[in-house]
């Protein structure tokens, strides 16, 4: 039987339209978990280019890769930074359970 070699995927190196990064952060909000949307941020961030975005937004580099790790615990400010350096910005709606309001 033939071993079938498999190598870990890389979400970054399918990232390449403008509706990439869209259906990609849309299905991210949609987990509702927020490690996982940072580091999808990430991996949209490292399909531009990590080094060319930290310069832009004048951060370090390699704080930037941990900020949009999963792991790391970046600045609301630092977050909205990145996505309007790509284009986007975060939108509010009304979720479907709401009891706070009507």
């Amino acid at each position: 039987m033939e071993k079938i070699k498999t190598s870990k995927w890389n979400p970054s190196e399918d990232i390449e339209t403008k509706e990439d990064v869209i259906a990609y952060l849309e299905v991210a909000l949609e987990e509702n978990d927020p490690a996982f949307f940072l580091k999808t941020i990430g991996y949209i961030a490292r399909s531009k280019g990590m080094a060319q975005l930290a310069r832009e937004l004048n951060l370090n580099r390699e704080g930037l890769y941990e900020s949009c790790s999963g792991n790391g615990n970046p600045s609301f400010l630092t977050v909205v930074k990145v996505l309007d350096n790509l284009g986007f910005r975060l939108k509010i709606e009304q979720s479907k359970f709401s009891i706070c309001f009507p």
